[in-house]
């Protein structure tokens, strides 16, 4: 059973009578459910997620208007709820805060991740804002909310705003052809071959982060972005041939369907080889096709030459706002 899943029923069988017997003036001014940091949040928990901060309870949301006398006693009656629930233990709650569950009011929650109050966010603040905090928000599940104190706004941060998002596709378009098309093999010439593995590491990274931004999804911390790309609906898989299939699982260069994932993955293997290399940047280039063939689907770019920095000027050019196109091309990176 998944994490979100015990803080759920945890809720049903203890949260919503506490509420209803102690505070019944206020059920239907709250938001209860399982949102932000964790794995449990996004549903990537397993039995090893289980050794540190996993707590089977549940987030209280309330609003500005609600005293701090009532947000006390809300959180003295959550801290005595049972410490244990189907064999986990509960996380002894601070009284300073900075706990992942209990009592939050929803600015303070929106000030952590956002660094405002009312989730009304700018230009700039769409640029600066760590993408992982934006997940955070969106993530997880609200099982009640009556009077939408945080509901909406998780569904108007859900997504980037349209030109935000071409921007930095336009950005990341343009390190994935410096770093992979162009860096890369000049590293390898010089025999600079931890630099290669940089180059290689900055053209994945970018080349995930399009993969994202074009299934609008939020891409989380480090560690679970090959995670959440399974989950992801473009592209599932390409067609490759090449001597890298081997790292990926396949024993033969015959033209296969591998996982857009495991590509990647084979590329932050590639070892210090001249040789090899040639067939790195077979790949980098038929990965950057992928993202060409997409490019000119959407409307996005005309252009069919490989070379991907000609098509990430060609995105920039798609931005309506004039203020965001005019910016330099990596402003949103």
């Amino acid at each position: 059973m998944k994490g979100i899943e015990i803080s759920k029923e945890f809720y049903e069988e203890y949260g919503i009578p506490m509420i209803r017997n102690e505070f019944p003036e206020l059920e239907h001014r709250l938001a209860f459910g399982l949102v932000g940091a964790g794995s449990e949040c996004f549903k990537y928990d397993d039995e090893v997620s289980m050794d540190h901060d996993f707590d089977p309870g549940f987030l209280i949301f309330i609003p500005d208007d609600i005293d701090d006398d009532i947000k006390f006693r809300l959180e003295r009656a959550y801290a005595k709820l049972p410490r244990e629930y189907k064999g986990i233990k509960r996380e002894i709650m601070s009284p300073v805060g900075g706990n992942r569950r209990g009592v939050k009011r929803v600015s303070d929650f929106l000030k952590e991740k956002t660094g405002t109050v009312d989730g009304k966010l700018s230009i700039y603040d769409w640029f600066n804002i760590p993408e992982e905090s934006l997940a955070e928000i969106t993530n997880g599940e609200i099982w009640k909310d009556d009077s939408n104190i945080i509901s909406n706004i998780r569904l108007k941060l859900s997504t980037f705003p349209e030109d935000i998002k071409l921007k930095k596709i336009a950005g990341e378009l343009l390190i994935m052809a410096q770093s992979g098309q162009y860096n890369y093999e000049r590293c390898v010439s010089h025999n600079e071959f931890g630099a290669a593995k940089l180059a290689l590491y900055e053209f994945v990274n970018a080349s995930m982060h399009v993969v994202f931004l074009f299934n609008e999804v939020y891409m989380p911390f480090y560690k679970w972005k090959f995670r959440a790309m399974r989950d992801l609906s473009w592209p599932k898989s390409f067609k490759v041939k090449s001597e890298l299939n081997n790292i990926s699982g396949v024993e033969d260069d015959s033209l296969v369907e591998v996982p857009l994932e495991k590509k990647l993955e084979a590329l932050l293997s590639v070892t210090d080889d001249k040789i090899l290399s040639n067939k790195v940047s077979i790949d980098v280039n038929l990965l950057a096709k992928l993202f060409i063939d997409r490019l000119n689907k959407d409307g996005l770019s005309n252009r069919q030459e490989i070379y991907l920095e000609r098509h990430a000027y060609e995105v920039n050019n798609k931005i309506k706002d004039n203020e965001i196109r005019n910016m330099n091309i990596l402003a949103a990176i």
